[in-house]
């Protein structure tokens, strides 16, 4: 598969299926160890197959937290990311989850038209 061994080329990495369950724990206050741990679980996975059941477990968890959090909790409690000075709630977490996702979205689209595929902008949105 094309995916594969363009990923294998560049050290077997799709952030993209990384990011639901990598920013969780980030906004989970989870230490830099911990982070880095998580991405070299998803450097080390060579499928496709195993990056979208990677990317749907963490969204899974991703969606359980947020879930689980009251109204007050999602729009009042602040953490803080390792690399950050000052914390953000979970509501805007959960605006930057959204915006991460749709930017590497775009540049995998962008990605494939370049490849010469055949997708369109019914490919992106549905």
């Amino acid at each position: 598969m094309l995916i594969s061994r363009h990923a294998s080329r560049h050290g077997g990495r799709i952030h993209i299926a990384s990011i639901p369950e990598v920013d969780l724990n980030l906004w989970q206050e989870k230490d830099q160890e911990m982070i880095q741990n998580l991405e070299a679980k998803y450097e080390s996975m060579e499928s496709s197959e195993e990056w979208i059941k990677a990317m749907k477990e963490g969204f899974h968890l991703f969606k359980t937290y947020m879930q689980s959090l009251s109204d007050e909790d999602f729009l009042t409690k602040k953490t803080k990311p390792f690399y950050l000075e000052e914390g953000e709630t979970q509501a805007h977490w959960l605006v930057e989850e959204v915006s991460h996702l749709f930017h590497h979205r775009g540049q995998f689209f962008n990605y494939l038209k370049q490849l010469g595929y055949d997708v369109n902008m019914f490919d992106l949105y549905v």
